[in-house]
């Protein structure tokens, strides 16, 4: 039968690290690149006596979330024990929800080759994220647990997506918004945003799900594509050969380009899921949702169409200068002191983000956005040209100089006086015989050959506009005219 003749159905769960200082449930520091086992307690080691007590930001932040993605805040929720036995979860058990969720029922936009869907959100809940083990030190595993205890939320998405394309649109359009709304970094290289994806096929037209596997902790929106490809494939070489798929978990190995076996794939019964005893209800007012909603700002989306129809930007330029919210803060500032946003948007696009360098929600500009303004409104004002503004903003990285300080001490003002200009011009027709006989013999385009000879001679500074009339009027009329 082939992969044309089967649905494949997906659905992502994302696990995104909220943006704290300390863990979920203590006071230990989250900070990355630490030594092993360095930032851990009582509470975080699941030693006996010691209890939980819940980080206030990281609600918040789970709030100010999942009202980005359209969900139905509770007032009321449970923490729940999921427990599992792995070396990596000291306690024998991850706190986590289940049957009262803090949100439920969101949804997120997403568009594969011009065409907008929506995808369901089932759920977003709060959980503290396990350890780490640590493998090839010799014959032995090692196992850190820094990590354990830290904040996430857990983004569960209804099997709505039908192919590896919409998963890399969901997870890019999921991160963006999480990184925009402050609530995560998107830092897939570092674990912060992970994805798991459940897939499984059913024949065209069938309305019963086929058996799911779960492909775990892909850290690139390309692994994503690749490994659900891999998966739709090797899943409907087994049923096209009579076989069934067996519910399991699954890696992807990039090198190889095969997903394979980790373990057999738990339902939620398997983990003995009970409320926790040693936390109350977790209550959420409405006035600190209401706080959150108004820290939401304006989402990605949102400014993408009105950048496209208010300011009148391309597509091209609206899609590069929204990836970061950082872009979109920069490109902000400049227009508010150079209001002319296609000028800003060609400009900081084409030199700006060419030296621009970004980790998770921080990004590092190479010049100021008053520098940038400046610079512009010298161009505007016919001081300098193109290739001048380029030279200036080259001497500008890294500095805080002024471009016009920059502009007199390099010499780069744009020559404008109209005498010593037409003394340039008539030197060339003076140096170019055969070409001005062949101008005036209806060769008209050979005027842009004079007006480079006038750029070039004068270093770029030369008034184009003005060098092109002062040719028109000393070269006069053409044969024929």
């Amino acid at each position: 039968m082939g992969v044309a003749q089967y649905e494949a159905v997906i659905g992502l769960e994302v696990h995104a690290q909220l943006l704290t200082q300390s863990k979920l449930f203590c006071s230990c520091s989250v900070q990355v690149g630490s030594e092993p086992n360095q930032h851990v307690c009582p509470t975080c080691l699941g030693l006996p006596g010691a209890l939980p007590v819940g980080n206030q930001l990281a609600i918040d932040l789970a709030v100010r979330a999942a009202l980005a993605l359209n969900c139905t805040i509770h007032s009321s929720s449970i923490f729940a024990r999921k427990n599992y036995f792995y070396p990596d979860l000291p306690k024998g058990y991850q706190i986590s929800q289940f049957e009262q969720p803090f949100s439920t029922e969101g949804w997120l936009d997403i568009e594969v080759d011009g065409v907008v869907k929506r995808a369901r959100i089932t759920r977003v809940h709060l959980e503290e994220d396990a350890g780490k083990n640590v493998h090839g030190a010799g014959v032995e595993s090692w196992v850190d647990l820094n990590r354990a205890g830290t904040p996430l939320i857990e983004i569960v998405g209804a099997p709505d997506l039908q192919s590896s394309a919409e998963a890399a649109a969901y997870l890019r359009a999921l991160r963006e918004i999480l990184m925009f709304v402050g609530s995560n970094d998107g830092n897939m290289e570092e674990g912060s945003f992970r994805c798991d994806a459940n897939v499984s096929l059913r024949p065209r037209g069938a309305k019963q799900l086929g058996t799911r596997t779960e492909l775990k902790n892909i850290n690139s929106f390309r692994y994503v594509q690749r490994a659900i490809d891999v998966e739709i494939a090797r899943q409907a070489s087994i049923l096209d050969g009579g076989g069934k798929v067996t519910q399991e978990t699954r890696s992807f190995d990039p090198e190889s380009g095969q997903t394979r076996t980790l373990r057999s794939k738990a339902d939620a019964h398997d983990y003995r899921y009970f409320p926790e005893p040693d936390l109350p209800p977790l209550v959420i007012e409405p006035e600190r949702i209401a706080a959150q909603r108004a820290q939401l700002g304006e989402l990605p989306a949102d400014t993408r169409q009105r950048w496209l129809g208010e300011l009148g930007l391309a597509p091209s330029a609206v899609s590069t200068l929204t990836q970061h919210p950082g872009y979109v803060r920069f490109f902000n500032e400049v227009c508010a002191r150079f209001p002319q946003p296609v000028k800003v948007a060609n400009w900081v696009q084409t030199e700006v983000l060419r030296d621009t360098t970004s980790h998770g929600l921080t990004a590092s500009f190479p010049v100021t956005p008053g520098q940038v303004a400046e610079l512009l409104q010298l161009m505007e004002e016919g001081k300098i040209g193109g290739p001048q503004a380029k030279k200036i903003h080259a001497a500008l990285l890294g500095t805080e100089r002024s471009p016009a300080d920059v502009m007199q001490e390099l010499g780069l003002m744009v020559l404008s006086d109209e005498g010593q200009l037409r003394s340039l011009c008539q030197a060339i027709l003076e140096q170019n015989p055969k070409n001005v006989a062949s101008y005036r013999a209806g060769k008209r385009a050979l005027l842009g050959f004079f007006v480079g000879q006038a750029m070039k001679q004068s270093g770029g500074r030369a008034n184009p506009e003005l060098v092109n009339r002062l040719f028109t009027e000393l070269l006069g009329p053409v044969e024929g005219n």
